[in-house]
């Protein structure tokens, strides 16, 4: 099988799919790799270390299954070798003109981020990989941000007491930004509408903040419905209350495919203390914060809102690395016995993460998005 790994074409994208280490197993099992000349430079893996792993320069031409991180622009479609298969981030719940060009060239895709999250493909959950990262980092901004020490210090000219955390939304990258956050000797709690995870928090060192605000939010998946109105503005009155205490908050709460949950409204952010600090990794998604701007930090009634855009890849060589052996595990699952590609739409993960086959779009919620576009297109016409 020949696996191509191109160069990302979004800007400022340092990841790269696959990395020496990863090529020299995958070259062990006989595939043939090809990796476009200068694919691993922002994240500092010159031409000539994928060369000693096995791996050969050149062009996507000829390649069985091309794999990247970020989605594909319509030029990057367009370089898809014929009858090939495409693994990344694909976005088949917010990109529904790049599903449908996927589908147009007869790409048969796979998204990672639409690995069913079951036990068996927990290798292959490059979301959760990613967002380890993002919460390791956005703790770490945190920090720089504060202008105040994290731990608590004792010293000859007194005692400083602990700066205290709040970190609201415990997945992954909740979970990874409590962690960091104990590292670094803050005083952490920790907020989620799912119940079940209070025990995950308190085993990392922290405190969970309960707040009621009526049932469980949790859905499929492990993920957090959207709340009803009610719910959500209950759980705003009371996080507007709480957050007087904080001196730093890392939001980190998404549902897929719809836009982020506001949990820190203005009147919230007002009653933080001066100096305090925001920082929202739901920026792509709106933000966790009324008053983010996706990509910018600013000062309100001076509180520091940070919202960063693409941690992960502000952390290129672990990020690749992680992610590469998630596409190494799918790669595993889709090869048969002689090395061939093998595609078993009877498997529940190769079914459930592929987007489009044989010039359709196959995945449920990439439909649905792409329909939901047609509908806005002839509206607007």
């Amino acid at each position: 099988m020949k696996i191509a790994v191109p160069n990302e074409s979004q800007g400022g994208e340092r990841r790269v799919a696959l990395v020496p280490d990863v090529i020299k197993r995958l070259s062990g099992k006989g595939h043939e790799v090809v990796v476009e000349s200068g694919a691993g430079e922002g994240a500092r893996i010159p031409d000539a270390l994928f060369e000693e792993a096995g791996a050969k320069i050149g062009s996507l031409e000829g390649a069985d299954v091309v794999v990247r991180v970020t989605p594909p622009s319509a030029d990057d479609v367009e370089r898809l070798p014929n009858g090939s298969v495409l693994i990344g981030f694909l976005a088949p719940l917010t990109a529904p003109e790049t599903t449908r060009a996927l589908a147009s060239a007869g790409v048969t895709a796979f998204a990672m981020e639409a690995i069913p999250r079951i036990s068996r493909a927990q290798s292959m959950d490059a979301l959760s990989s990613q967002a380890s990262v993002g919460g390791y980092r956005a703790t770490l901004i945190a920090a720089q941000e504060l202008g105040r020490f994290f731990p608590m210090l004792t010293t000859a000219a007194g005692t400083i007491p602990p700066a205290k955390v709040l970190v609201l939304g415990a997945g992954v990258a909740g979970l990874q930004a409590i962690a960091t956050a104990k590292r670094l000797g803050a005083q952490v709690t920790a907020f989620d509408v799912r119940s079940g995870v209070k025990e995950q928090v308190q085993s990392l060192g922290a405190k969970f903040l309960e707040l009621d605000i009526g049932a469980d939010a949790e859905a499929e998946g492990g993920y957090a419905r959207e709340l009803t109105p009610e719910e959500q503005k209950a759980q705003q009155e009371a996080l507007n209350e709480a957050l007087t205490e904080f001196d730093v908050v890392i939001t980190t709460a998404l549902i897929p495919g719809r836009p982020a949950p506001k949990l820190v409204t203005e009147a919230g952010v007002h009653n933080m203390k001066p100096g305090s600090v925001i920082v929202d990794l739901a920026g792509e998604a709106g933000g966790n914060c009324e008053l983010t701007k996706p990509g910018e930090t600013i000062v309100e009634d001076d509180v520091v809102i940070v919202s960063p855009l693409n941690l992960p890849s502000t952390m290129p060589e672990h990020a690749s690395q992680l992610y590469s052996r998630n596409i190494m595990s799918l790669l595993d699952l889709i090869t048969g016995e002689e090395g061939e590609l093998n595609l078993n739409f009877d498997d529940e993960v190769v079914a459930g993460a592929c987007v489009t086959r044989e010039g359709e779009i196959v995945h449920e919620g990439a439909k649905k998005a792409a329909g939901a576009a047609t509908e806005t297109q002839q509206g607007a016409s």
